[in-house]
């Protein structure tokens, strides 16, 4: 038998590659970032963090000491183009600077977002001041959100939740109910609605709730693919998940 070696070609070029940090027990994200980005010129990577129950604002810091490490086993040694972390409380118990810090430790020069940054950066571009929410998190949680917005300059004036302490019970929420419920919040003195948690399935209602409500309607995970399109330069136009994605 003769063997022949032969040499490889290797790609030119790659897609925008983006880096997905996941709570171990969110049922729902990666659904959300591919029913958005399928299809399309990116390749999207996760890896799952190690979660700690109940909610609480030290547990949330705690599982954020792993990032690094995490980060580092996507696509080992090799670019990201940006790298989401996918956890609302647990980026603003944990501090922006830190989960971007830590993530630049294990992939260099790398773009971050997260969905409470992302937020943010969507409300400042819809030049929304004006916000009802609504989130799954127990008091504890909830009183750190308010502060978060308030520190940002954003009014609240409604704020209604479920008080959930479990990430995985989150995530079991009845999409049906979550509408309803949904639907039924008084909005009429605020620009938007936002919905907070990366494990509610809110993404692909937000256009019928936007019809319902007549108002704007963001989502943790709708904003965090937003913006992660937006630190890649992805210029195609998004529709059908809210009015978000026309600016």
């Amino acid at each position: 038998m003769k063997l022949k070696k032969i040499e490889p070609r290797y790609k030119e070029k790659n897609n925008p590659r983006v880096g997905l940090i996941t709570l171990a027990t969110d049922f729902n994200i990666e659904k959300d970032f591919n029913e958005i980005i399928d299809h399309k010129k990116i390749d999207l990577y996760c890896n799952r963090i190690h979660s700690y129950n109940p909610l609480t604002n030290e547990n949330l810091k705690k599982m954020a000491n792993d990032i690094t490490n995490v980060a580092a086993d996507i696509l080992p040694n090799q670019k990201l183009d940006c790298v989401a972390y996918g956890c609302t409380s647990g980026t603003i118990a944990a501090g922006y600077k830190s989960i971007h810090d830590k993530v630049n430790i294990a992939k260099p020069n790398t773009k971050v977002t997260t969905p409470i940054t992302s937020n943010i950066n969507a409300l400042n571009v819809l030049k929304i001041k004006k916000l009802s929410i609504f989130t799954p998190y127990t008091n504890e949680i909830n009183r750190s959100v308010i502060n978060f917005f308030n520190k940002e300059g954003i009014e609240i004036s409604e704020f209604a939740f479920f008080d959930i302490a479990s990430d995985l019970d989150i995530g079991k929420v009845n999409p049906d109910y979550l509408f309803e419920i949904l639907c039924k919040l008084d909005v009429s003195k605020n620009d938007a609605l936002f919905v907070s948690c990366t494990a509610l399935p809110v993404l692909t209602m937000i256009k019928d709730l936007e019809k319902k409500l007549g108002k704007i309607v963001l989502s943790s995970n709708q904003t965090l693919i937003w913006d992660t399109l937006k630190q890649i330069n992805y210029k195609n136009n998004i529709k059908d998940f809210g009015e978000l994605f026309n600016n």
